[in-house]
């Protein structure tokens, strides 16, 4: 659930506007599809509306009730912003992997694991974070 003044994710919306769309195509009012879920018609409403992010098992029973792929939910926008975030995520997961794999790495780990002061540790990271955000290219 969001809080207040949060702003609903696009692909929470994008999701709640295509049950909402499928259930009016099939005749369905909003308290029969709750039903269906065993949840309210308010729950109902926030899924459509995207102020609630629907689960996988719940988004999968919906497909179920609708008779439509799970794959439906996610239009063209949805899933190529998925993907661009998965494919980002592993770009920067390999470089890492490949990073801990070096001998600087390691001299790191070890250097730092002799630090005990929570306090000194955390000014250690954030400098390091200003030096990598300074040296990022623009």
């Amino acid at each position: 659930m969001l809080s207040k003044g949060k702003v609903p994710h696009a692909i929470d919306v994008e999701v709640g506007s295509r049950v909402r769309v499928r259930r009016k195509i099939l005749g369905m009012s909003q308290t029969q599809l709750a039903e269906s879920l065993g949840v309210t018609f308010q729950q109902v409403q926030k899924y459509e509306k995207g102020s609630n992010r629907i689960v996988a098992s719940r988004l999968q029973n919906m497909a179920e009730i609708l008779s439509v792929p799970i794959s439906y939910f996610f239009g063209e926008s949805a899933l190529s912003s998925i993907v661009s975030d998965v494919k980002t995520e592993l770009s920067e997961g390999r470089d890492l992997t490949a990073f801990v794999e070096t001998p600087e790495a390691t001299e790191i780990n070890i250097a730092f694991s002799k630090i005990k002061s929570p306090i000194v540790r955390k000014r250690i990271v954030v400098l390091l974070t200003s030096i990598a955000d300074a040296l990022k290219p623009q």
